[in-house]
This record gives C-alpha cells, structure tokens and sequence, in this order.
C-alpha cells in the first residue's frame, strides 16, 4: 500500500509515534488528577475510577475491529478519523462541566484510539519491510509508546498541580494536531483497498461484545470483588461470547481475525509475551506510584518526576534491543530482557516504610526500564513477522489488544491481591506490605514471560504461509442481484 514512501518513511515514523504517545499519554495522565476532579465536578467516590476504566473499556474493546477496519478502508483513513475523534472528545473532556459529559469524553477517546492505534503500527508494518528497517522503526515506536505511559505521571502531576486537572485533556489537543499536520501532509493515501471482502459484522459484534464485557467484569472488581456473582456472571459472559466469536471465525469467508494467523509462533508467542509483560508493567507504574505518595508521603510533581529515570533508561533498553534484534531475532533481545525485568521488579518488592527514593525506587527502576526496554521494540517485531501487508490491521488491532488486556487485567488481578494482604488497614506499613507482595507477583509475570520467549518462539525468523485470497466477485455480485 506504501510502495512510494521511500523517501518519506520518516514521515511517517513520526506521525505514528506521536500518535501512540498520546494515546499512550491518556493511560496513566488523569490518574494524579483523579482527586481535583472529584472536588472540581462532584463525583461520586464509586463513578469516579469510571474516568480510567471507561477509557480501557472502549479501547480494549474495539481495537479488533478497528484493525481489520484498517485492512478493509485504508490505514490512513482510519488513522487520520481516529485522531480527529480523539481530539475532539478531548477538547469535550477539558471542557466538561458535569460528570455525565467527562466519562462520555473519556469513552470516545478510547473509540479514536481503537481506529487510530492499530492504523498507526499497520503503517509501520507496510511502510517498512521486514528486517533491519522494520526493526528500528518498530524501536522508535515502542520507545515512544513506553516513555509516553511514563511521563504521562509525571504530566498529570505538573499539571495538575500548576494548571488546573482541564489541561490533562486540553493538552492532547496540540500533539493530536501535530501528529494530523505530519500525516496529511507527508503521508500520500496509497492504493485503493480491495473491497472484495466485506467487514464480518457477526465477528465485529462478538469480538466487541466478549472483549468489552471482560474488560467490564474485571475493572468492577474494585467494587464488587472477585468472587461476587455480578463479576463471575459477567467474565462467564465474556467467556461464552468469546467462544463463539472463535466458532465464527473459523467459518467466516472474510474474518475479523483469521485463525491461522494464531497458528504462527511468532504471532502467538508475541501476543502471550506482551500480554504478560504489560500486565506486569502497568501494573509496577501503579505501585511504585502508590509507593511514593502513600509510604513516602512525596507529592503529585515530586512522584511524577521521579518516573524521569524510568523513562530514561527504558529508552536505552530499547536503543539496544534494536541492535541485537537487527544483528539476529527479536528472541534475542526478549529473554535477557523480560529476565532482568524480573530482576529489577523483584528489587522493588523490598521496599520499607523507612525507606526513600535513592535506597528503594531509583536503583531497581533504572534495572527494570532496561529490562522493559528490552523487550517492548522485539515484541512489536515478533508479533508482525511474517504478516501478509493485507494482514497488517488485523496483526496489529491482535497486538494492541493482547497489551491492552494484559495492563487491564493484570492491574486489577494484582490490586485485589495487594489489597487481600492490606486489609482494612491504611498505615504505611500495612500498604507497604500490600504494594511489596503486588510487587513481586509482577518479576513473576516477567519470568513467565521470559519462558513463553524460550519456549514459543523460533530460534530462527521464518514466514508466513501467505493468507487464502479472497474468491473474486461472480458477474451478479458486481452487479448488485442474487447469484
């Protein structure tokens, strides 16, 4: 689709990762802001988490739908109306004047997303051919994703400290259009898609459905607890949807998600690994940030700052992930990656209430950003290698969705465990014990991640087996009668 983009391929690196920063932004960015909300709109202390997860829902949601939309209608059709409703729905939130219109915000900034983020790694995919330029491409876009979720605290809390919780929304609105700015204007439409194939409306409805309900189920278990009978009801839901959205699949002439594509280790592998790693990730921001306001009594500005390091050496993790993945595999980079995650993380848990930020946050977290440096730019490679261009939507609506419901559920399954050793109780020691003990679950997540890289992924890169064409149009289909 992108075979002139030669000479403007940077072009459009850039475009897709300031896209991917801000969507990247927009997950962590209010959750400083979360107290001037409530006192400035007046929410309830039950609907106010709704400003985080209602964003995850719609995100996770349709981010399947929203690939294969990209394979059908254009990568930069979605990207470009993606980004146009993110904007707009931001420019909405910063606006808001009752809790009603914040969330409603909030939700169709997750549905800009969904169109806009698997458009943005589907461009990548077919602007840069496999190999060492996709590697570094995909380097570069990882960094940019990763260092976005960082200093999306550190924005949060300057912001809302020195301008007001608005600009936590207000200010997406410049990199929206920055990001628009490059693509219209450097990023030529490309071929017309073959409209042969039709969106599967019945996958499109499962998939939505089964996903979103999942998300739903787990982000009330703040609320309602794992074991309630609404939680349960709600995951068995999610769970039978989701078994008929595969039966359908694997019947569908045009699928939402081709089911072979899942045949290819690389594929598979990637989407189990990044589902582990960003369960483990999101889940260790949430933490240490609690860590630090909670036990250590530091501020907003103060917590947010003291993720720069993170940010820094995360960026030098994936600097050298894109070394060793263009000299050999990206399992190279992943196994010695998701292991030293796990060293970084299993620092972490030892934190004190008598502890500080130079003895207990700053050492682990330079180990740990390597680590998940080092793993989020291969990742990204693993889970397109191979991947027809036609397929690239739909490989990467997969990716993004395996990563967004891996944070989703991993931070909520490792909140209630931290919370079960806690208890009621609300003294530093006690929420030390809970964030230690969440801590360590997470190095858990990243060794496991480290097996499945061992394990799953070939030694050596290998292709896909091209994906079955679609049947061309008999004489009666083209003219609109019954055949």
């Amino acid at each position: 689709m992108y075979k002139n983009l030669r000479g403007r391929s940077g072009v459009v690196l850039a475009a897709a990762a300031v896209a991917q920063f801000v969507f990247a932004l927009d997950m962590s960015v209010v959750n400083v802001a979360l107290p001037a909300i409530r006192n400035a709109l007046g929410f309830a202390p039950l609907d106010l988490s709704w400003i985080v997860h209602v964003y995850a829902l719609t995100f996770g949601g349709l981010l399947l739908l929203g690939g294969r939309a990209c394979d059908l209608y254009g990568h930069r059709r979605l990207f470009v109306g993606g980004l146009v409703v993110f904007g707009l729905c931001s420019l909405v939130g910063g606006l808001a004047q009752a809790p009603w219109q914040l969330i409603a915000a909030r939700a169709g900034q997750g549905l800009g997303a969904a169109a806009a983020a698997p458009a943005a790694l589907g461009m990548l995919t077919t602007t840069f051919p496999e190999g060492p330029r996709r590697v570094r491409a995909l380097g570069v876009w990882s960094a940019v994703n990763a260092a976005g979720g960082a200093l999306g605290v550190l924005a949060g809390g300057l912001l809302t400290e020195y301008a007001g919780w608005r600009w936590v929304m207000l200010v997406n609105l410049p990199i929206v259009a920055a990001a628009l700015a490059l693509v219209l204007a450097g990023v030529p439409a490309g071929a017309q898609p073959d409209r042969r194939e039709r969106l599967d409306v019945l996958g499109a409805v499962l998939a939505t459905g089964g996903v979103g309900l999942l998300v739903f189920g787990v982000v009330r278990t703040d609320a309602r607890g794992w074991g309630s009978l609404a939680t349960v009801a709600t995951l068995a839901a999610a769970a039978a949807i989701l078994a008929a959205f595969t039966f359908a699949e694997s019947r569908a002439p045009a699928p939402l998600l081709r089911l072979g594509l899942l045949r290819s280790r690389w594929v598979a592998g990637a989407n189990v690994l990044v589902f582990l790693a960003a369960a483990g990730q999101f889940t260790a921001f949430y933490f240490v940030s609690l860590y630090m306001q909670q036990v250590l009594g530091m501020g907003a500005a103060a917590t947010g700052a003291a993720f720069l390091p993170f940010s820094v050496s995360l960026v030098a993790g994936t600097i050298i992930a894109t070394r060793v993945t263009t000299a050999r595999t990206p399992r190279a980079a992943l196994v010695p990656g998701a292991l030293l995650a796990a060293v970084g993380l299993a620092w972490l848990a030892f934190i004190s209430p008598g502890g500080g930020f130079l003895t207990d946050v700053l050492g682990p977290c330079l180990i740990t950003g390597v680590g998940v440096g080092l793993v989020l730019a291969p990742v990204a490679a693993a889970a397109t290698t191979g991947v027809a261009s036609r397929e690239a939507g739909m490989a990467s609506g997969l990716f993004n969705s395996s990563r967004q419901l891996g944070g989703c559920v991993g931070l909520a399954a490792l909140a209630t465990i931290a919370a079960l050793r806690t208890g009621t109780a609300t003294d530093p020691a006690s929420l030390n014990d809970g964030y230690a003990l969440g801590l360590a679950v997470t190095a858990g997540l990243f060794v496991l991640a480290a097996v499945v890289a061992i394990g799953v992924l070939p030694r050596r890169q290998a292709a896909l087996p091209d994906p079955p064409q679609p049947a061309a149009p008999t004489k009666n289909q083209l003219e609109g009668t019954p055949s």
